[in-house]
């Protein structure tokens, strides 16, 4: 790993962990990363005196505006890959992840901006997650978990969580982007969902169901 991609690897990390909460600790990080705490500790130093972050020790890190920049163009020419391996390439979508982790660092500024352009310039990426803009723009659709639907809801996908597992057994159930679904039933006793996909019911666990995202239908 070459520093400049420990360095980006390390930031979209921060950027990732911070969409769930506002603190991230260096434990929490070095999970994430699957490295050990020592080692994190000693770059979180290097990208604070870089003004990539605002690191406090035992108190935590986050980013600096230089270092939300750096982490949104992570994720756009990481996602931007993700569309170009499904379209051209034929890949599925639980097949992406690792191939656009290893594209997005080795990407320039004016390969990125030609790969947009020949995707015609795309919104989501292929389990429709926002892709950022070059300005570093990024919508938040506030979708609904389908695990918070209703018994009678229909409802079209439009994300799933970029979840190797997730991704695969959604597949095998008919459960892609734009399908649009009828919620049968909810269990209150676990939260898992019985949906009807096509002419199948389909039963659907809670972890599934937080999984899959997605808004009313006509």
């Amino acid at each position: 790993m070459t520093r400049n991609q420990s360095t980006e690897d390390y930031i979209k990390g921060i950027y990732k962990l911070q969409q769930r909460s506002k603190g991230v600790s260096t434990s929490e990080l070095a999970r994430h990363l699957k490295i050990g705490d020592g080692s994190v500790t000693a770059m979180l130093k290097r990208l604070s005196t870089k003004n990539l972050i605002h690191y406090t020790p035992y108190k935590g890190v986050s980013l600096t505006s230089a270092g939300q920049r750096l982490a949104l163009q992570m994720v756009r020419r990481h996602r931007l890959w993700e569309r170009f391996l499904v379209e051209y390439l034929g890949y599925r979508w639980d097949e992406i992840h690792d191939e656009a982790e290893r594209l997005e660092h080795v990407t320039s500024e004016e390969m990125e901006h030609r790969l947009d352009r020949a995707l015609g310039y795309p919104r989501v990426d292929p389990h429709g997650d926002p892709i950022p803009t070059t300005d570093g723009d990024i919508d938040r659709p506030n979708y609904r978990a389908l695990s918070d639907c209703s018994a009678g809801d229909i409802v079209t996908i439009v994300r799933v969580a970029d979840n190797h597992d997730i991704l695969q057994h959604a597949s095998a159930l008919g459960l892609t982007l734009s399908k649009k679904i009828l919620v049968k039933a909810k269990l209150e006793v676990d939260g898992s969902v019985v949906v009807k996909v096509g002419l199948r019911r389909q039963f659907l666990s809670k972890v599934v169901a937080n999984s899959i995202f997605v808004e009313a239908s006509a």
